[in-house]
């Protein structure tokens, strides 16, 4: 069933993202960010989202890598694909999450988390350009592994064609950012005395493990694959 939703946006300057009755900030809007840059770093610094379509009469949420280019993001998504066949103007919302810390304040009511999102709406469309589909993935794999691209074997036509690959513009997404300190320091819970604070979650790239395929004597990994070792993951 298609939604209908105003997405018709307020006057706003570049490199500002647009505001639409599904992107306005209602709650916690100090946590809220129209800044398009907000935006591109969320997207480059993961490389999974979770697609969320209606598939078959009822709600699914999928989690699923992506590569965006600025203007489009891509994904994969051979069920969103089967379902947008039979509607082909099904909307669709992606999100992305990083999770930052824990906020742990002195009152489990003011506990929180510091974490950067965002939320992409809008209408996909497979991709089934050969041209198009080569560039969707070559940005797919860079947005994983910078530099497997050029270091693995390309898809061929039959492999091309056997894949799924759906394209969204990123002309409609909310933003949202939560960091620093509980927000009940100055509070009546202050004069407890109990610790309050944040635990940072860090996630690290580990060393490489070659495939046992390889044999006992395998190839060194390649440099981009093998720099990574020890360096954040978002």
């Amino acid at each position: 069933m298609t939604q209908t939703t105003t997405t018709a946006s307020i006057p706003r300057p570049d490199r500002t993202l647009a505001e639409t009755d599904r992107t306005r900030h209602r709650r916690l809007r100090e946590q809220g960010s129209l800044d398009r840059a907000a935006l591109d770093a969320i997207l480059a610094a993961g490389f999974v989202c979770h697609l969320g379509v209606i598939v078959d009469g009822s709600v699914r949420v999928m989690p699923t890598v992506y590569g965006s280019d600025g203007t489009t993001l891509y994904f994969h998504g051979s069920v969103a694909s089967r379902s947008l066949v039979s509607s082909p103007d099904a909307e669709v919302c992606v999100t992305v999450t990083h999770v930052d810390g824990l906020v742990l304040a002195r009152s489990a009511f003011e506990h929180g988390v510091n974490y950067r999102s965002a939320m992409i709406y809008g209408v996909p469309r497979p991709v089934t350009d050969d041209q198009e589909k080569t560039a969707g993935l070559r940005c797919l794999t860079e947005q994983c592994a910078p530099g497997q691209w050029d270091y693995a074997r390309r898809p061929d036509r039959k492999e091309l064609a056997a894949t799924a690959l759906l394209a969204l513009s990123l002309d409609e997404a909310s933003v949202k950012i939560r960091t620093g300190a509980p927000d009940d320091g100055d509070g009546p819970d202050a004069a407890r005395g109990r610790w309050a604070g944040v635990l940072p979650l860090h996630t690290t790239w580990g060393a490489p493990q070659p495939d046992p395929a390889l044999g006992t004597e395998p190839p060194a990994a390649p440099h981009h694959i093998a720099a990574r070792a020890d360096t954040p993951a978002s």
